[in-house]
């Protein structure tokens, strides 16, 4: 190795060991400030009109799902308290990340990007807690064997976020296996809240590849409330960005009220879409429907393929 190719590496080096460092894994303030906020009478009570987003807040999710969590899970009685989550990038900007650190939970984390996996396993908050982490790309010929390395059985949450095959991998996982009392499913707003849709199913699908956009992924709500009702769960509300749906076990049917789709469903506010050279355009939600429209998708209701 040339000098300038050794300078040049350990320059990398240092940098990302700087980036691991200049984030807070473990924010004592944020966390000490959402433990005052859980405290308070107006967080704990459980309106009338009951609606999930009331109860958000964000420590480490990238919307306000840290609040609606901690929420759930201080209304249920959960007795295996883990978790697993897919689809999670460095870890930092998670839904269980908060669950893991301010609640000691177990939890077991996937990611399809072997970068982001070594990023958590050289985080210095790594030891401190029971985390399983696993470098693999995710299709059905390979999700239950990913998950029974986690030595998990009757979680009490599973997080699924592929941006892809979400419906697919959700259809093909040992549900009674890991029987989770809370299921976080993303779903695709792009496709409305009436029908039954998701992306035909592709082993290798990649959202970029897939369509320039970005927007050309997952699961329609329906298609995602559908497949969890026939599993044995219950819609319960979404996030208020727009983009992920809270649905808990049958048997908590008497601590909290379902919601229909038709009163928790928004469209995402986030403008994510993309141009052909990988831009971010700042355009509207509209924009990002109609650069997707006649795209192939999968009506799970007839079991046919049709344009979008």
């Amino acid at each position: 190795m040339s000098i300038k190719n050794f300078v040049k590496r350990k320059i990398r080096l240092l940098l990302f060991h700087l980036n691991l460092y200049s984030q807070d894994w473990e924010d004592r303030s944020l966390i000490l400030q959402a433990k005052i906020l859980m405290s308070s009478e107006s967080w704990l009570r459980k309106e009338d009109n009951f609606d999930l987003t009331s109860k958000e807040f964000r420590v480490f999710s990238q919307w306000g799902d840290d609040g609606i969590i901690q929420y759930l899970i201080s209304q249920l009685n959960i007795q295996n308290k883990c978790f697993i989550e897919f689809g999670v990038g460095n870890y930092y900007e998670s839904n269980t990340h908060f669950l893991l650190v301010n609640n000691n939970w177990s939890g077991y984390i996937l990611d399809g990007s072997k970068k982001n996996i070594d990023e958590v396993r050289a985080n210095p908050f790594f030891w401190r807690y029971d985390l399983n982490i696993k470098a693999a790309f995710i299709d059905k010929s390979n999700i239950n064997d990913l998950l029974s390395q986690s030595s998990f059985e009757n979680i009490g949450l599973l997080h699924i976020d592929l941006d892809g095959n979400d419906y697919w991998i959700f259809d093909t996982i040992d549900i009674e296996k890991y029987n989770p009392d809370i299921l976080i499913l993303e779903y695709n707003s792009n496709f409305g809240p009436n029908r039954c849709i998701t992306i035909p199913y592709e082993a290798n699908f990649s959202c970029i590849e897939a369509h320039f956009s970005g927007q050309y992924f997952g699961a329609s709500i329906s298609a995602m409330n559908s497949l969890a009702i026939k599993k044995g769960y219950f819609l319960v509300g979404t996030n208020s960005a727009g983009n992920n749906a809270y649905f808990i076990k049958n048997k908590f049917s008497e601590l909290i009220r379902s919601a229909s789709i038709n009163d928790c469903f928004s469209y995402a506010k986030f403008r994510d879409e993309r141009n052909q050279n990988g831009e971010l355009l700042y355009t509207s939600r509209d924009s990002s429907k109609s650069s997707i429209r006649g795209m192939p998708v999968f009506n799970i209701e007839s079991n046919q393929i049709e344009s979008f």
